[in-house]
């Protein structure tokens, strides 16, 4: 097989991270920062993508990286409107759509109006690859029980589709072959049922459903939430804060830091073990209801993310719920790999790129 030279980006917040791979091989990565001060320049997000394309260009060259040798450039997909999983042509509709923020605006839109275009500047294809948007629920997955507020998909699409078609790959079948049940478990969880290819049912893992993280809250008592939200002494921004970035494991201890949480079982701390304990029994009881969405028919319960290195996480959750399936651990994940891995299916002819 020819070599496929592939440039990665994926931008954050406050840096972007980019990556020269040939194949599934990774020959270059780097992440170049941005100071609050250069972004200040900035006031909106579309606004940065010369300063951080220039800096992409500037980066390759500083690191003898010819830019005419890459054969494809591949985007972190951003708030498009809901679409099934796959890799995606970067094409005008969907260039435009991440440069408006069609569903909402964040720096991973960057991703594939940069590999747009740089791709067009060396006459290369561009991509981005399963998006957070990828919505593959049922039907009956989509009532809440309130007319008007269907359920949304919003999960680590990246990462859950990277693992699953690796390990569909592993043990020598197809993925829409099988039917997984995924957990990514970072700051925030998505535990998905996948059935022959399609993630059909997935608790929204941003706004306040499934169990709760080390950082967001997950489902609560709705009632209590309004109450809350009526009671004067709260912001709405303020209330949003705590669903996302001060719920979960932090409002408890404190920290999100799941090593620090750790130590603190190992030293004695009643609360912190208690909150872990509570977390797993959360996830476990996610991970049951991915189950029944399936029929019970399950070939692999899969955990993934930077959680999946603790222990204390993956033995509790396989106490619980080995007796469904066997449990593979993917720990960490490299959205950079899954990136290179989406375009490479497509290059090689191994996948059709999706539609828009």
């Amino acid at each position: 097989m020819a070599v496929i030279r592939s440039l990665i980006i994926n931008p954050g917040s406050t840096s972007t991270k980019i990556a020269v791979y040939e194949n599934d091989e990774k020959v270059f990565d780097k992440t170049l920062r941005h100071s609050v001060e250069e972004l200040a320049e900035y006031a909106t997000i579309p606004d940065q993508k010369d300063f951080r394309r220039d800096i992409i260009v500037e980066a390759l060259k500083e690191n003898d990286i010819d830019i005419n040798s890459l054969d494809v450039c591949v985007g972190r997909g951003g708030f498009l409107k809901p679409i099934h999983g796959g890799t995606y042509e970067v094409t005008d509709e969907v260039y435009n759509d991440l440069l408006v923020g069609r569903t909402g605006q964040h720096a991973s839109n960057l991703g594939g109006v940069l590999a747009r275009e740089i791709g067009d500047q060396i006459g290369a294809r561009s991509f981005i690859v399963d998006p957070v948007v990828v919505d593959e629920l049922m039907p009956v997955a989509r009532l809440s029980g309130l007319k008007g507020m269907d359920r949304r998909c919003i999960v680590h699409a990246l990462n859950q589709k990277a693992v699953a078609k690796r390990y569909a790959k592993s043990i020598g079948k197809a993925y829409n072959e099988l039917n997984l049940i995924i957990c990514h478990l970072g700051g925030g969880v998505s535990v998905a049922a996948h059935e022959k290819g399609k993630m059909i049912e997935v608790p929204d893992a941003l706004d306040g459903d499934g169990c709760f993280s080390p950082e967001r809250t997950g489902a609560l008592p709705v009632g209590r939430l309004v109450d809350l939200c009526f009671s004067g002494k709260y912001t709405e921004a303020e209330i949003r804060k705590m669903l996302v970035g001060k719920g979960g494991i932090a409002s408890y201890l404190g920290t999100n830091n799941m090593i620090e949480v750790d130590k603190r079982i190992e030293a004695g701390d009643e609360e912190a073990k208690l909150v872990m304990d509570a977390f797993v029994f959360q996830l476990s009881k996610d991970i049951g209801s991915a189950a029944t969405a399936l029929c019970g028919k399950v070939d692999q319960i899969i955990l993934t993310g930077g959680i999946a290195y603790d222990e204390l996480v993956v033995n509790g959750v396989k106490e619980r719920c080995e007796w469904i399936c066997p449990i593979t651990v993917y720990p960490g994940e490299d959205e950079l790999q899954a990136l290179a891995e989406g375009a490479l299916r497509v290059m090689t002819g191994e996948e059709e790129a999706m539609k828009y």
